[in-house]
């Protein structure tokens, strides 16, 4: 399997029922990925520039993998890419991203219904994805269709019953990440 590396942009993955169950199922049934999780090896929010471009640089697959923050990747992830992804490494004349695969793998609290043009958000999640096609393209990643799954609210595990559910999401979740890893790995 080629070199494939997860980045975990939950700020707090500690208090997640379901980024956390994701990345232990994922760990799990690929031993040799890489997993940063930036909130635990930055919590300080001072990115070791190097040593992320350094882990960027040898990977064949990144994970993105973060729960979806108003519409978007969370605040860490995002200082991550605006402070890692620099020109003359990420893109430009001399970017050195290009040919990796790139894949979006994301939760999100509103169920479905509420990512309807009709629902809550008057959007899909597809009309929140241009944004990371187009850093993919810049950077001359090849993006992957993304993975997710909605309906993962930390404010709905007011009881057992429902964190159970929401890790039986996540595990289902992952299986479709684990899959999708190994067939653009292959």
């Amino acid at each position: 399997m080629k070199n494939v590396l997860i980045v975990s942009g939950h700020p707090e993955l500690n208090t997640s029922i379901a980024n956390q169950t994701i990345l232990s199922e994922v760990a799990q049934a690929l031993p040799e990925a890489e997993i940063r999780r930036l909130d635990t090896l930055y919590p300080d929010y001072k990115f070791d520039i190097a040593a992320e471009q350094a882990a960027l640089l040898k990977a064949d697959v990144i994970v993105f993998q973060f729960p979806f923050s108003w519409y978007s990747m969370p605040g860490l992830m995002k200082l991550w890419l605006d402070q890692v992804f620099l020109h003359g490494f990420s893109h430009g004349s001399k970017g050195k991203l290009g040919g990796k695969k790139l894949i979006l793998s994301f939760t999100t609290g509103a169920p479905v219904a509420a990512y309807q043009k009709d629902g809550v958000m008057k959007h899909t999640i597809d009309d929140y994805i241009p944004q990371f096609e187009t850093t993919a393209t810049l950077c001359g990643l090849d993006f992957q269709e993304p993975i997710y799954t909605n309906g993962i609210s930390y404010t709905a595990r007011n009881d057992e019953a429902t964190i159970n559910a929401q890790r039986e999401l996540a595990k289902d979740h992952a299986a479709r990440l684990i899959a999708n890893i190994k067939a653009v790995a292959a």
